[in-house]
């Protein structure tokens, strides 16, 4: 098993970080690690995921929503081919913090025979989640008045 982890703090509430978060519609917009996102947001739906590490090649995979908390939580499940091979629990955690800031965790927790094989592409993975967390938070810091 491997766990990549990221954090950033943004100075913005949870709810309108999750208000762009959850706008998969406007993704392609503002993130630059995930081009795209599809599908529908509850526990249980498949979703359509496209993302792009940089200086790597895009993907897209089907994971499950395996986690949908209001303005705290968004996790989902997925995988390469078959279970076991290559397996990833995504997510995104919010934590209110005071002065309307909000820590972002965003990580990932990978399994599966193929985890260690995986090094390079795991590292630029973890410098999407940074490039995507500091355009999450341009994008939040930026839009008129705090919710």
């Amino acid at each position: 098993m491997k766990q990549l982890e990221t954090e950033i703090l943004i100075e913005a509430s949870p709810e309108k970080i999750w208000a762009i978060l959850t706008d998969f519609a406007k993704h392609p917009k503002w993130n630059p690690f995930i081009k795209s996102i599809m599908g529908e947001k509850k526990i249980g739906e498949k979703l359509t995921v496209s993302i792009e590490p940089p200086g790597g090649n895009g993907i897209t995979f089907q994971p499950i929503v395996i986690s949908f908390k209001e303005n705290a939580e968004f996790r989902w499940k997925g995988k390469l081919g078959l279970r076991g091979i290559f397996d990833g629990e995504h997510y995104f955690q919010l934590i209110r913090q005071e002065n309307n800031q909000t820590k972002l965790i965003h990580g990932e927790q990978f399994s599966g025979i193929l985890v260690p094989l995986m090094g390079k592409a795991l590292d630029k993975t973890k410098e999407g989640f940074e490039l995507m967390n500091k355009a999450l938070k341009t994008e939040s810091e930026k839009r008129g008045e705090l919710v």
